[in-house]
């Protein structure tokens, strides 16, 4: 690993960390992809290459990156129960989330909106129709669904944005 790092050199290590936070960005959206620990592994990658971190920045990035981690699997699930959804809707908006994702990353026009309507749609015919709700309570479980997907997905970019904040800093003071 050390002679392909070295083979690199400078700017092959910063551009190799700047697409890992561009691929953090892109997962901070994604949920097939896991967003904050690319974006942990750039910073790793500067402070193991051009600049020693601080102990307690590395300790800050790498609980950020536990924290949201662990966050972003129980808030949807959080924000569907606390709407009143049942384990058929929090399973809906599951499946909802994956098949979201996947029309998202096959399609191009329409990508985001159904990566939003996934966990939306999922939840509500779980609800509706496994779990046999009526319809305002669908929609009710539905639109935690759809809180908890957002507020995880908000969680996740604030944290890639302030640990690409810390790579720059690394980057700089190298210089």
């Amino acid at each position: 690993m050390e002679v392909f790092l070295d083979g690199l050199g400078v700017w092959g290590i910063i551009t190799l960390g700047a697409v890992l936070i561009f691929v953090a960005y892109a997962g901070s959206l994604l949920p097939a992809l896991p967003g904050v620990p690319f974006a942990t592994l750039a910073v790793l990658l500067v402070h193991f290459t051009l600049n020693k971190y601080p102990w307690y920045i590395l300790t800050i990035v790498i609980v950020l990156t536990i924290l949201v981690s662990f966050v972003d699997y129980v808030v949807p699930i959080w924000g569907t129960k606390k709407y009143g959804g049942s384990p058929s809707g929090v399973r809906g908006s599951t499946l909802g989330l994956i098949i979201g994702a996947l029309v998202s990353f096959m399609s191009g026009g329409i990508g985001i909106v159904a990566l939003f309507a996934g966990p939306f749609l999922g939840a509500y015919i779980g609800e509706r129709y496994f779990a046999k709700a009526e319809k305002k309570v669908a929609l009710r479980s539905a639109w935690g669904s759809l809180v908890g997907f957002m507020a995880g997905t908000i969680g996740k970019l604030a944290v890639v944005s302030i640990i690409a904040v810390i790579f720059v800093i690394g980057v700089i003071r190298y210089f």
